[in-house]
């Protein structure tokens, strides 16, 4: 997959979570306007944020505990007025399209490490599937897959194999399937297919 390609797609999406997060910044405008107290508890909460890094720095206990109650006053507070006009606490989130990466294309995992997030992965793949010609995945696919095609002999002169060709096809195409199943998987090795064109 070209470079290219991915840093394009990264752009794109850069360009969805400003989009949700300007949407956001339009409905808080809206409801703020519209209530305007949670207006005042969004600039409280704001300030006490900012005051509660600064004392977390200047390792004031009891200034931090007591800007932690504050806050969680302030979020009950909230809470209770958007309850009491029928509002989803999802409606202060930011509608990014993907709910895991939140449009970043990457997901930070327990070790703190960062991956793909499946979502570009099957950009990544769609893309791959545009360009590889493979239009007729409706008719050649597992399910339609006849091994019976493959001979039963077991000819090691012939074959080069202590098994048929349909037992080795059979084996290839579990081994297929396992890869598919384990796609996600960082320590899923890749399949590599050798051989002449027409081979089977």
């Amino acid at each position: 997959m070209p470079k290219e390609i991915l840093e394009d797609l990264l752009k794109e999406y850069e360009q969805k979570k400003i989009r949700a997060e300007l949407d956001l910044e339009k409905r808080k405008e809206k409801l703020y306007n519209d209530i305007p107290e949670l207006g005042n508890i969004e600039s409280e909460l704001n300030n006490l944020a900012i005051s509660t890094a600064k004392n977390i720095l200047l390792k004031n206990k009891n200034s931090i505990e007591n800007f932690k109650n504050k806050i969680k006053e302030l979020n009950t507070k909230k809470l209770e007025i958007l309850k009491k006009n029928n509002i989803d606490i999802d409606y202060l989130k930011p509608n990014y399209e993907c709910k895991l990466c939140n449009d970043t294309g990457y997901i930070t995992k327990n070790n703190y490490k960062s991956e793909m997030c499946s979502c570009l992965k099957q950009k990544l793949l769609n893309i791959a599937f545009n360009n590889s010609n493979m239009s007729n995945l409706d008719k050649e696919n597992f399910a339609t897959f006849n091994e019976n095609i493959f001979s039963n002999e077991i000819n090691i002169e012939k074959y080069k194999y202590n098994i048929s060709p349909r037992q080795n096809i059979k084996n290839i195409k579990n081994k297929c399937i396992k890869f598919i199943e384990n796609f996600d998987n960082p320590e899923t090795k890749n399949l590599l297919f050798t051989g002449n064109t027409g081979l089977r």
